[in-house]
């Protein structure tokens, strides 16, 4: 799904003579995994957030862990180049006492993904998973259906995003995008005292 062109724009690059192009204000969200890396790329538009494009990164290898880590920072690089995002917002790790060798495999995928926004010069903001369930259903505790099922009444979808992982991602998106435009109403209001 290409975006069109009511979109706010943000000045940011330049043109082959060196003139400031506008650019469009976008949103990628991140569901991290090591074996499946859920993304969503939202478009700041005139009436609300429009889905670019959402999808998966997998990590086909099995077995070895920086191969894995290789895919994803690879895959999830071809989506920056491809749609120049201005913003990442990233799911915050969850760490169960439990279980403290999971949260610190997936500290390496967060990693890996927090690297390849630094590379293109990307800002990275992460929210906790309660805070995003909170932000789009009303409750910190929501099912994953409540979840999907609000994406896709925010996005005005006509089918629930799947897998979860890019219901997750947009959830991400959506968040930044909502608690990102409060801040600028916040910041208008303090400067108009």
């Amino acid at each position: 799904m290409h975006c069109d062109d009511s979109t706010p724009r943000q000045s940011s690059a330049t043109d082959s003579k060196g003139s400031s192009v506008a650019q469009p204000v976008r949103i990628l969200g991140i569901d991290p995994g090591l074996n499946v890396t859920g993304y969503g790329v939202l478009e700041v538009a005139t009436l609300g957030p429009k889905l670019c494009e959402a999808g998966v990164i997998r990590g086909k290898t099995r077995g070895s862990l920086t191969a894995r880590l290789l895919e994803i920072h690879t895959g999830l690089s071809e989506v920056i180049a491809a749609l120049q995002p201005t913003a990442m917002a990233l799911e915050q790790l969850y760490s169960h006492y439990d279980r403290p060798r999971t949260s610190i495999l997936m500290g390496h995928a967060r990693g890996v993904i927090c690297l390849a926004a630094a590379q293109a010069g990307i800002p990275v903001v992460d929210y906790s998973s309660t805070q995003i369930k909170k932000i789009l259903t009303g409750n910190g505790h929501a099912p994953k259906l409540q979840i999907q099922q609000s994406v896709q009444l925010e996005l005005r979808l006509d089918v629930i995003p799947k897998p979860p992982d890019v219901a997750d991602a947009l959830a991400v998106a959506l968040c930044h995008y909502y608690l990102s435009k409060q801040t600028a109403f916040l910041a208008g209001q303090q400067i108009r005292r």
